[in-house]
């Protein structure tokens, strides 16, 4: 899951997204250019003097984050788009998503899926009890980056015990259960242990990381096997998940609760510097020097050839030496430095839509393409909304008359103006939480049950039915949204839009970073959001709605309806077919039902390119692509 905020940019793992952004997010740094020619003459610690001289020019691209940044670059606390987009460069998986390979509908997690930290896809087993054990074979040539935290600050070779500790420590009540929702109900032991360990540490004793979980079994150094209770069919989409990215126990103890702003993994790019990082403003990734061999792919689509993807085949990652990320919350200043060739691409805001495109046809003007500007349209597996807290005690609740007060509000909102005046009218509005692509999505986005407004007449009714009529003795309800882009012009239509039937809207706006803490302790009323699937299948969605996901997991609007429950159990043990999607239909009507958000509305995603980036697909569905980024300076220059 990931979230993202709100408005027309960036939600992820799903990931949470802000609204007004887009699953892709960032923001505009100013120092990005000091630090860069600082970076270059300063010898990082604990890393090689390649990084501090280099033989050869380097290569260095500069490239956006629309939102304020990362918050937490800790596998088991991120939990925004943002988060996930910079742990994917210094943290690794057991798999990852192939780079060029495009699959409608993939039926199978291997279908897009090849290994990583692997040596070699995991194997799989069903046992005679109904268990599925999944076995292992990690590479042996994957290493910690160097860091104090090592004996003589050299990183060590990836071992099973490294997995295993890694996956323990989101059952540990110290990092809030924020991830744990990912492996839940899932390997044998795992959530037993994660109970006992919880009762350990009420009474104040350590939680153990030795303490034995019969599903992780650990076969040699590099070797090892994982026993599912039942055949979880999102186990294999899973373990590409940022979430369960391999983290050092050497760097967790000696960090502690700053490991977040000092990552320590196995990936491609290093955080070389304190400095490499300034919140709000700026990242800087180094080129990690002792990343083991791993190469671009052959493997594309064909029509990757007519931009050149397929050239770089077999070249050794990563191929840049230093990305700088600069973070944008306006985007005027994002767009103009695009403008100016600064960076290597942008994610089009709506503003500028028409600058870029001809809106009838979404074709690139002329003037853009006569600069070699590329672009490239990326549908997403998108679900903008905005939610209710279930446990509040005016709009949650599974009565009657809350309902009726939930859809009344839903069928004030008119999302095709909202759509029109801040996504160009490009978005696709839909009924239920999956979205266009996925089983589950309701033919031509209309459900059998549906609050889609407007529909004055009917809400005004409810209202009344909920016991406000006009909106009488209805207190005033919070509204929390994340600061940056058009979100405040969006939120004067949605105050003006509920007015209508007297609903008030007290706004409340925040950094994202708030806005995320905020939810995980259900301390908003509604909150607007956008989840970015992390996986191919709406069982992804529906995980946003299954009561043990409750905030902090991905379960922000405390959704819990037993009926529900039991059929996602149901679902989570299915291979793709009719009788699976029917299952799923059932679990979207029933959230529409209950209306348990306002929504949806799905993007798709513009990039364009300057002509001296190189080997760039872009894609919201996984993180980790910077290491394929090339740069052609001779271009940038002209």
């Amino acid at each position: 899951m990931h979230q993202v905020p709100l408005s027309s940019g960036g939600v992820a793992a799903g990931r949470f997204i802000s609204w007004y952004r887009s699953p892709g997010r960032a923001r505009p740094g100013v120092l990005a250019a000091v630090a860069a020619a600082i970076a270059a003459l300063v010898l990082p610690v604990g890393a090689s003097p390649a990084l501090a001289q280099p033989a050869t020019p380097q290569k260095v691209a500069r490239i956006p984050i629309r939102t304020d940044g990362p918050k937490n670059l800790d596998p088991a606390k991120g939990s925004t788009t943002y988060d996930n987009f910079a742990i994917s460069q210094v943290y690794e998986t057991l798999l990852q998503i192939k780079y060029l390979k495009r699959v409608d509908r993939p039926k199978d997690y291997a279908e897009l899926s090849e290994p990583l930290l692997l040596a070699e896809m995991p194997k799989v087993e069903d046992r005679p009890d109904g268990t599925q054990v999944w076995s292992f074979t990690l590479r042996p040539d994957a290493r910690f980056h160097d860091d104090p935290c090592f004996p003589g600050g050299k990183g060590r070779t990836v071992t099973s015990e490294d997995v295993f500790y890694s996956w323990r420590r989101l059952a540990d009540p110290a990092y809030e259960y924020e991830n744990y929702w990912v492996l839940a109900d899932t390997i044998v032991g795992l959530d037993e242990y994660k109970a006992a360990q919880a009762e350990r540490v009420a009474k104040g004793q350590k939680f153990d990381y030795a303490a034995p979980i019969e599903g992780f079994r650990a076969v040699s150094e590099r070797q090892f096997q994982v026993v599912l209770k039942r055949p979880v069919v999102r186990f294999g989409w899973v373990l590409s998940m940022f979430q369960t990215s391999i983290v050092a126990r050497e760097a967790v103890e000696r960090y502690g609760d700053t490991l977040g702003k000092h990552p320590v993994g196995t990936g491609p790019f290093i955080l070389a510097e304190e400095s490499d990082w300034v919140p709000g403003q700026q990242m800087i990734l180094h080129r990690n020097p002792n990343y083991y061999d791993q190469r671009y792919p052959a493997e594309h689509m064909p029509e990757d050839a007519a931009l050149g993807l397929d050239k770089p085949a077999g070249q050794r990652l990563p191929i840049l030496d230093r990305i700088e990320i600069t973070f944008y919350v306006p985007d005027p200043a994002m767009w103009q430095d695009f403008m100016d060739g600064k960076l290597g691409f942008v994610q089009v805001p709506a503003e500028y839509f028409e600058q870029a495109y001809i809106k009838r046809t979404q074709k690139l003007r002329d003037e853009f393409a006569r600069r070699g500007i590329v672009a490239q349209a990326v549908p997403l597996l998108d679900f903008i909304f905005i939610g209710f807290n279930m446990e509040d005690k005016v709009l949650g609740g599974y009565a009657p008359e809350r309902i009726k007060l939930r859809q009344a509000i839903c069928l004030a909102m008119d999302l095709q103006e909202i759509n029109d005046a801040f996504y160009n009218g490009l978005n696709t509005i839909y009924d239920g939480p999956i979205p266009p692509g996925l089983d589950g999505y309701p033919p031509d986005g209309e459900a059998p049950v549906s609050n889609r407004g407007p529909d004055l007449a009917r809400a005004k009714r409810l209202l009344a039915e909920a016991g406000f009529p006009d909106g009488k003795g209805l207190p005033e309800i919070t509204l929390y949204s994340s600061k940056g882009g058009n979100n405040a012009e969006q939120m004067q239509m949605f105050i003006r839009q509920l007015a209508r039937i007297g609903v008030r809207i007290n706004p409340r706006f925040v950094d994202f970073s708030e806005l995320i803490e905020a939810t995980n302790n259900k301390r908003t009323q509604m909150f607007t959001f956008a989840w970015g699937t992390d996986y191919p299948d709406a069982e992804n969605n529906l995980a946003m709605f299954y009561g043990p996901n409750a905030a902090p997991g991905a379960n922000h609007f405390n959704y819990n309806r037993p009926e529900f429950d039991e059929i996602y159990r149901r679902i989570l043990v299915m291979k793709p077919g009719p009788e699976r999607t029917a299952l799923m239909e059932q679990l979207r009507d029933m959230t529409i039902r209950d209306a348990a958000y306002v929504g949806s509305m799905g993007r798709t995603r513009y990039y364009l390119s300057n002509p001296w980036l190189k080997n760039f697909k872009p894609s919201e569905d996984f993180y980790n692509w910077l290491k394929y980024l090339d740069v052609d300076d001779s271009r940038r220059a002209r």
